[in-house]
């Protein structure tokens, strides 16, 4: 296990933090770690502190004519072989891919070159890019029990869990306090960097639209897009509302540990500090991710009885008021389904991940 330990990732977040998670637990086990990505490397230096960063050539198909798909095709086995030629160089003892185009290069050169390799996925259903690499890696790591992959070989499926935020893991022991009768509920809504206008639209007409007296005891902490922001305050603050805005919360971690009902979108990194944190939540998938894989991370909530899940689409102020009001009033089901999203939750998930990689290599000594 003399070679460096290879991540493939980059583009968003989503693929990023569960790769920074790994990279810092190798790096503290004492193991050398090479970020492998695309042109974008440079930004991601501070990112992955201890560990060094190497590019190669990546492209997406996405959005592309004929013409740009051909364009796309060639810097793909452009970084194919970069790839390929420092492999020569490094001789890696693993390779970790954590999907999005950037990684794509990366595996097909780990396959390619016979080097030990294993991929991340973040959701409940396989990326594109994942789906491609999937036939040729030893172990396909899940962040969701229940997830719907299909390899031809179900035995290479490890469930690991999903990296979260070192400030998540640490609210683990914070215990869930359902809602007092008459006392104050305090409520979260947060809706990820895409979609986030439906929930500024439709949270803040449905809470408003509570019987009066359940209305007098809410308190709405809402993250907005900073468009949104004066449409939100200003629906809230004609009701008389109390409420706390603004287009990004440095703490939400600690706002998630504090609310009783979290109303958000189903993204796979919210989904894993909702675990972790152990949080009851009504779920409302952004319709248009891509695969409609934010409907089946939701999905594994739901039938671990962890959240209600509800489509956008038909969706309105009304129907989401009825259904608030049929939660908040119930303190007990709430405390329910906090005790079942935390058992879905994995603080551990990247130790589980840097054990994964370290036995891959191990195996291939």
């Amino acid at each position: 296990m003399n070679g460096p330990f290879v991540l493939a990732a980059g583009g968003t977040g989503g693929h990023l933090f569960p790769a920074q998670a790994v990279a810092g637990e190798l790096l503290r086990r004492g193991r050398r770690v090479v970020v492998m990505t695309d042109g974008r490397g440079h930004n991601y230096s501070g990112a992955f502190p201890g560990a060094e960063i190497a590019t190669v050539p990546a492209a997406t198909f996405a959005g592309r004519g004929i013409f740009g798909r051909v364009a796309a095709l060639a810097t793909i086995f452009a970084g194919v072989f970069a790839a390929l030629l420092k492999f020569l160089h490094l001789r890696p003892s693993a390779v970790v891919g954590f999907g999005g185009y950037p990684s794509l290069p990366v595996m097909l050169a780990a396959s390619i070159a016979r080097v030990p390799a294993a991929l991340h996925e973040q959701n409940a259903v396989l990326g594109r890019v994942n789906r491609l690499v999937a036939p040729r890696v030893a172990r396909i790591a899940a962040s969701f029990p229940f997830a719907r992959f299909a390899p031809s070989d179900p035995g290479r499926i490890v469930f690991t869990g999903n990296p979260v935020r070192s400030i998540a893991a640490g609210l683990r022991d914070r215990a869930y306090a359902p809602p007092q009768p008459g006392g104050e509920i305090e409520l979260l809504v947060f809706g990820g960097s895409q979609g986030a206008r439906a929930l500024s639209e439709l949270v803040p007409a449905a809470v408003v639209g509570l019987p009066q007296d359940l209305r007098n005891r809410i308190h709405v902490s809402q993250q907005a897009r900073s468009e949104d922001l004066d449409m939100v305050n200003a629906a809230y603050g004609a009701a008389g509302l109390r409420h706390d805005t603004a287009a990004f919360f440095s703490d939400l971690p600690e706002r998630m540990a504090a609310a009783q009902l979290v109303i958000a979108r189903s993204g796979a990194s919210t989904l894993s500090e909702l675990t972790v944190i152990g949080r009851p939540a009504i779920l409302i998938p952004y319709p248009f991710a891509m695969d409609d894989h934010q409907a089946a991370n939701a999905d594994v909530l739901e039938k671990a009885g962890a959240a209600w899940v509800v489509a956008q689409n038909g969706l309105d102020a009304g129907r989401l008021a009825v259904l608030l009001a049929r939660i908040l009033c119930d303190p007990a089901e709430l405390a329910k389904r906090a005790a079942a999203a935390k058992m879905l939750g994995h603080p551990d998930a990247a130790q589980r991940l840097a054990d994964l990689a370290e036995q891959l290599a191990e195996q291939h000594r």
